[in-house]
């Protein structure tokens, strides 16, 4: 799984011309599934994305968490984050999980995150065309995979 978080004033997540999903202060985080992942990705992801300490403290030091700063979340599946850019400049996509992997890993994290900070997290819609808008706060982009722990 691959992750990429950004701490935001505000995110919203629109489809068909109407807000599906919107929040002030927290993540917006993209999601990438890929077929080899597992349920244990899930819970690792979860745990590193409620204990990020990237907001604020008194002192203007990142020290606090999501759970601490009681931040709101909002989930967007991606599948162009699993692209493979290797060869060539049409990047590939083969590492990406299918529908029928994609979507219950999706709906899986969705909830494992919600539970973990006790409170719902926002949501896209899975396939859909989805226009995200935020305010990266900072900026403070994180990435994460689970696969390459190197970032």
């Amino acid at each position: 799984m691959r992750a990429v978080i950004q701490r935001v004033s505000s995110a919203s997540v629109t489809i068909d011309g109407a807000v599906h999903s919107s929040i002030g202060e927290g993540f917006l985080v993209l999601l990438g599934i890929g077929h080899e992942d597992t349920k244990e990705d899930i819970g690792y992801l979860v745990k590193k994305i409620s204990g990020l300490r990237v907001f604020n403290d008194e002192n203007g030091v990142m020290n606090r968490s999501i759970l601490e700063t009681g931040g709101d979340i909002i989930v967007v599946s991606q599948f162009t984050l699993m692209a493979s850019t290797k060869k060539g400049n049409r990047p590939s996509y083969i590492g990406a999980a299918g529908h029928e992997i994609a979507i219950p890993f999706y709906e899986q994290f969705c909830r494992s995150l919600s539970d973990a900070i006790g409170k719902p997290v926002g949501t896209g819609v899975f396939g859909a065309d989805m226009k995200v808008s935020l305010v990266n706060d900072g900026p403070v982009t994180i990435c994460m995979d689970t696969k390459n722990n190197i970032w």
